[in-house]
């Protein structure tokens, strides 16, 4: 990519000072790891709605269908001026072309899950879903990959959040550039690999779409290639998926390596498998030879450059 990534974030990951005590959430890997590749759009929800800092804590009160929210002590309603917030927010983020979001866990308006949402105020009957900022971005925009920040812990999470952001910026590429179905069928040769890793199922329904385009009109294929690209790479990619998209890759190399080569490339992989090397090992002995060989089929395909290799997503056992 040329240009950062736009992807929205909650302001206090990035060390804003907008918690409800004042102080902030700043997460080192977002505001200094992947600053390098992202634009933010910083966004605090409860202080765009107009409760200031510091404030009362806020929390979530009904039912996971119809959320109110009222603060913890004085019981203040801002379920109307969240709401007002939100559909302003949710129509200035649509120019914004956003193509992933890290909200803050846990939080009444950001968490994209386990938030507590109590049955009435001063009841112990919690059930947990979103909070309401954060499900009405998922609502808005379904296929913008989204995160919270303490997923990003996790490494297999983490890569597959970073590999989505990088895909959807593709994807929305292909379809606002001039678009052809010469230049989705060439997209999804590209991804061929990168999307077996994920999900076979998937690919091969994306395989029967791209098979058959002139079926449908072109917004319509639009929106269902889109739609099923992203849940393709919602599913985490294992290392029994990884064994499999890499000896399917050796094929194109199997009568070019000399006995030396392969075998010390299938070592690699099945250390892989074993879990006793990262991905990253076999991956670039396999591209030291797709280069030397000049495989174009395998030179683009993106499963073997997906993200920036600075990021070190594939470095872990």
């Amino acid at each position: 990519m040329k240009d950062k990534i736009k992807i929205g974030v909650s302001s206090c990951l990035l060390g804003e000072k907008v918690r409800w005590n004042g102080d902030h959430k700043q997460n080192h890997y977002v505001r200094e790891v992947l600053a390098k590749y992202f634009e933010y759009i910083p966004i605090c929800p409860e202080v765009e709605a107009g409760m200031g800092v510091p404030r009362e804590a806020v929390a979530l009160y009904g039912t996971l269908e119809s959320q109110q929210m009222i603060s913890r002590k004085t019981q203040t309603d801002w379920t109307k001026p969240m709401r007002q917030y939100i559909k302003v927010c949710m129509d200035n983020l649509a120019n914004h072309n956003l193509c992933g979001y890290i909200f803050k866990s846990k939080s009444p308006s950001c968490g994209l899950g386990r938030v507590p949402v109590y049955s009435e105020f001063g009841s112990n009957n919690i059930r947990h879903g979103p909070g309401m900022f954060a499900d009405a971005f998922t609502r808005k925009f379904p296929l913008v990959p989204t995160v919270d920040e303490d997923k990003l812990n996790d490494p297999k999470r983490r890569e597959t959040f970073i590999v989505k952001v990088f895909s959807y910026c593709r994807l929305k590429n292909l379809f606002s550039t001039r678009f052809s179905i010469g230049k989705l069928v060439e997209f999804h040769t590209h991804h061929k690999f990168l999307l077996l890793a994920h999900s076979r199922k998937y690919y091969d329904a994306l395989g029967q779409l791209v098979a058959q385009p002139k079926s449908l009109k072109q917004i319509e294929l639009k929106a269902q290639y889109g739609s099923l690209f992203m849940k393709a790479l919602s599913f985490k990619s294992t290392s029994k998926k990884n064994t499999d998209v890499l000896l399917h890759m050796m094929g194109f190399l199997k009568n070019i390596l000399t006995k030396p080569e392969k075998k010390d490339i299938l070592a690699a992989i099945d250390d892989y498998r074993k879990e006793l090397l990262p991905l990253i090992v076999p991956i670039t002995l396999i591209k030291q030879q797709v280069k030397k060989h000049k495989i174009d089929y395998l030179s683009n395909q993106v499963y073997l450059n997906p993200h920036p290799k600075e990021l070190l997503l594939r470095n872990h056992v």
